[in-house]
């Protein structure tokens, strides 16, 4: 079956950075969108970024864009976000997604399919 395994969050201060990594494996994803998504504490989910596995092709949300980058490895079937100047506002949960035979970007969550644990993620001021 189709696992996403997330990790490289932790702790750091603001203006600080951190490279959180999603390991996917289960399925061929070449036709596939992988997503970030984040929720903080008593809010909803929120669409951080997008990948298609094909083309490359991103899209951010407006919060992020200029300071996320969001990445991914053929070979590792592995996604990445790259996160930079970290604010407070950045903590959260984030959480890597599948949206199965996607080759349009998309930031709706309930699109995606499949959906990692979560890793965690705090910036402190």
């Amino acid at each position: 079956q189709v696992q996403l395994v997330e990790s490289g969050g932790g702790l750091v201060q603001a203006g600080g950075s951190l490279r959180l990594s999603c390991a996917a494996s289960g399925r061929t994803f070449s036709s596939d969108a992988m997503g970030w998504f984040r929720q903080a504490p008593g809010k909803e989910r929120e669409f951080v970024a997008t990948i298609l596995w094909s083309t490359g092709i991103t899209d951010y949300a407006d919060s992020v864009k200029g300071r996320f980058t969001i990445s991914r490895d053929n070979a590792k079937n592995t996604v990445y976000l790259q996160m930079n100047s970290l604010k407070p506002e950045d903590t959260a949960i984030y959480y890597c997604a599948v949206k199965p035979g996607s080759w349009f970007p998309s930031r709706k969550a309930y699109e995606y399919v499949y959906w990692g644990q979560g890793t965690q993620v705090t910036v402190s001021s």
